[in-house]
């Protein structure tokens, strides 16, 4: 962990950077290392001076369904609508002692599930034998550090030992 100058302040820096310090433990799973910062956290440790850090990391795209024009067009009323009761709220907003605003409301609703289902499947058409399916990306790291500087090691160690044994 790098430690803040006298001109710095609390706030994050703007370009990343890995921490510096020294491991204090490492687990297999993120819930692991999180929970050794909320005890670490419980015993009034200096949890700003933790970092956690996830070496080995991995891009997992995990496939969710097949996409077809029913499901793209589904997709693409279900935005549009949203899209349209944003607008539906605005107009309400704006005009909300008009004796028709919820005609207008659910026809912009509508409207926007319309155009929204068209756009979804003028896109899927045009893309069509590039991708059939829809996925979920994520980062992934094989094992996660606990880091903090050194003259905090041994305190931190201490702490997450005694948690251990009760």
């Amino acid at each position: 962990m790098s430690t803040p100058g006298p001109l710095s302040s609390s706030r994050a820096p703007l370009m990343p950077e890995i921490p510096q310090g020294e491991i204090v433990s490492t687990y297999d799973r993120y819930e692991d290392a999180k929970h050794a910062v909320d005890v670490l956290a419980r015993a009034s440790f200096p949890v700003q001076r933790i970092s956690i850090v996830g070496n080995d990391v991995r891009s997992v795209e995990r496939v969710t369904g097949r996409l077809t024009y029913g499901r793209i067009a589904l997709m693409g009323a279900l935005s549009g609508a949203y899209l349209g009761l944003f607008l539906g709220l605005l107009l309400f907003i704006f005009q909300p002692d008009n004796a028709g605003i919820f005609g207008v409301f659910i026809a912009a609703v509508v409207i926007g599930a319309g155009f929204g289902m068209l756009f979804g499947v003028l896109s899927y058409a045009m893309n069509r034998n590039r991708r059939d399916f829809s996925s979920v990306m994520q980062m992934v790291a094989t094992r996660y550090d606990l880091i903090v500087e050194p003259d905090l090691l041994h305190e931190a160690r201490r702490i997450l030992v005694e948690s251990a044994q009760k």
